[in-house]
């Protein structure tokens, strides 16, 4: 029995995955497999085209594919265009090559795509615009909305791309990938020391008397280092997320109530 059909994969092809992709990487998601199930999901209209229905080289594609996957969303058809040129290319001879490849590829695609698509890219863009909206800019929005039309079309993109250049993507973008990460972090740490600086509004309002003599607590501090007081904050709330049993929600709600007892007691305020 053929490992194979001569089935060629075409745009259609591409515009299904992409959009199960889009709407479907997810589904299924658990601790055992994470993606596993919804990589299966994404890519079994094309596995069936190239095997052919009820074979029992379908059926032993779908279980190696129906296995532990996990990486970002952003960048995951990069290894889904790879694996299924493999695929049309060497049929089911192809599955202990794709599993290695899988597996090699979706931890430093990981590292890429959260650095930039999960933390960057949210992390500038999202302050531009909310600084905008603060400052009843209505373009604020409108360029959130770009931003995330821009981010859908590189993930559009990205299949047919790596499809095309099969497994010659992975040997030139080799030394790249962790450059790009380290890139991406390193920008990442820039950027979020300015959003600090510029959008952590706090100051500490007391001011002393002694005799004749005022002090401006503030003052003092930006004397020895000017926005100290939001840097502390910060660092203080990345050192709560860094405790175990602390999630994002918990730390919000903690920030929320600190901040109000705080500025009652006149320990904080609102920087002019």
């Amino acid at each position: 029995m053929a490992t194979k059909t001569d089935y060629k994969l075409k745009k259609k092809d591409f515009r299904q995955v992409n959009r199960r992709n889009l709407f479907g990487n997810q589904l299924g998601w658990n601790y055992e497999k994470m993606q596993g199930s919804g990589y299966l999901f994404i890519i079994l209209p094309q596995l069936r085209k190239l095997y052919g229905d009820h074979t029992p080289e379908l059926k032993a594609a779908m279980k190696a594919h129906n296995q532990f996957f996990n990486t970002n969303p952003y960048v995951n058809t990069m290894i889904t265009g790879i694996d299924l040129a493999l695929e049309e290319k060497e049929g089911i001879g192809s599955l202990e090559t794709v599993s290695g490849l899988k597996t090699g590829l979706m931890g430093p695609f990981a590292a890429i795509g959260d650095s930039i698509f999960a933390s960057l890219i949210p992390a500038i863009m999202g302050a531009i615009a909310a600084n905008m909206a603060i400052q009843k800019n209505p373009f604020g929005l409108l360029l959130w909305l770009i931003v995330n039309f821009i981010v859908m079309y590189i993930r559009w993109i990205q299949l047919p791309l790596a499809y095309k250049e099969g497994t010659n993507l992975v040997t030139r973008m080799r030394g790249q990938l962790s450059a790009l990460t380290d890139a991406a972090i390193l920008l990442g740490v820039y950027v979020v020391g300015a959003l600090v600086a510029t959008l952590v509004n706090v100051k500490v309002p007391f001011v002393a008397h002694i005799g004749k003599v005022t002090v401006d607590l503030q003052n003092e501090i930006d004397m020895i280092l000017p926005k100290l007081v939001p840097a502390v904050i910060v660092a203080l709330i990345y050192w709560l997320l860094g405790k175990k049993k602390m999630t994002s929600t918990k730390a919000i709600f903690i920030v929320i109530v600190v901040a109000v007892v705080c500025s009652a007691l006149g320990i904080l305020g609102k920087a002019s």
